[in-house]
């Protein structure tokens, strides 16, 4: 298959800030690449040089074939862009916004109108459609954001992070939907924060982090990397949380993680069930009192933090000056 987005050696600066750190990647025509990191790792500079918002310092990035600093109007020809926040007018109904796209990529008076109502119809927006979007839900103007984004039929579909701040049922349906874009055809490069997001959709995933790769692979292939198994530990009471701490690290391989909202401790292990029975034997001899615990899997999130030290929603001071940095 031939690749429908493509970077080599791609670098952006903002002053002496490097977003980019010469990134390589390449999407294959039909398939979804999902680009992970956490905040500031450069995700949307990356989104914002594919989609001709932003120019590169150095490398190359295409399209579809079309480089995007010779050929901007090409690319953007092709492309569909959903960005981390709907870029819809609130003072025009949901028809009156996808009628204005169609006409700005010259449908015509007839075929614009037509898209529009076929776009609504398509998310869910039919009896919305005649309503001010300034009345509408935040799911309802992601979904309306995404239908712009459609409206031209493009190929490559840029989606940056398209699902932040959609509940629970939201989330799943714009998974439908994106799924459904990709079995018609399309070819997508989706920037998420939520890891089930990326192990659900995409077919080849890169983590990124201070603009580089540092790993790649599908969802599976990732958490292979980490191996072992995972002990999990839920206790009643917060201040036996550094004892159990303590207890665990003496059969752990790495890390114990703790999140003292829920107190919940998460260790890697090896050596199966009798690790975890002996960690509770000790915790149980200590008069530790625990609500809950098993043993699962890498998930991504274990990928996140064994590569970068952190979650997917760590932001340095840094990281948000390379994210927050204006469009050129």
């Amino acid at each position: 298959m031939a690749d429908m987005i493509r970077a080599r050696g791609l670098v952006k600066r903002y002053g002496e800030v490097t977003a980019l750190d010469g990134l390589d990647l390449s999407v294959p025509e039909g398939t979804i690449l999902g680009l992970l990191g956490p905040n500031g790792a450069g995700k949307t500079t990356a989104v914002r040089i594919f989609t001709t918002l932003l120019e590169p310092d150095d490398g190359v990035a295409e399209v579809a074939g079309v480089d995007v600093r010779r050929d901007p109007r090409g690319v953007r020809r092709r492309i569909g862009l959903s960005g981390q926040y709907a870029a819809v007018d609130e003072y025009l109904t949901g028809y009156e916004n996808l009628d204005m796209v169609g006409r700005l990529h010259r449908l015509g008076r007839r075929g614009a109108p037509k898209r529009a109502r076929e776009l609504l119809e398509r998310f869910a927006l039919t009896d919305a459609g005649d309503r001010p979007v300034k009345t509408y839900s935040g799911g309802m103007r992601r979904r309306l954001d995404l239908a712009a984004a459609l409206v031209a039929e493009p190929t490559v579909l840029f989606l940056d992070e398209p699902t932040t701040g959609l509940d629970p049922r939201g989330r799943t349906g714009m998974w439908d939907v994106i799924r459904e874009l990709v079995d018609g055809g399309a070819t997508l490069l989706l920037t998420t924060q939520y890891l089930e997001e990326a192990d659900r959709l995409a077919d080849d995933i890169v983590v990124i982090d201070h603009g580089r790769i540092i790993a790649q692979g599908t969802a599976d292939q990732l958490k292979a990397q980490v191996g072992g198994e995972r002990v999990e530990l839920v206790l009643e009471q917060a201040e036996d949380v550094e004892l159990a701490r303590s207890v665990l690290a003496g059969s752990a391989v790495g890390a114990v993680v703790v999140d003292e909202h829920s107190r919940r401790l998460t260790a890697p292990v090896s050596g199966g069930a009798p690790v975890l029975m002996a960690a509770l034997a000790r915790l149980q001899d200590e008069g530790v009192k625990v609500l809950d615990f098993g043993m699962r899997r890498p998930t991504l999130d274990d990928v996140f933090l064994t590569l970068t030290g952190q979650t997917t929603r760590t932001t340095t001071e840094a990281d948000q000056a390379r994210e927050q940095e204006p469009a050129r």
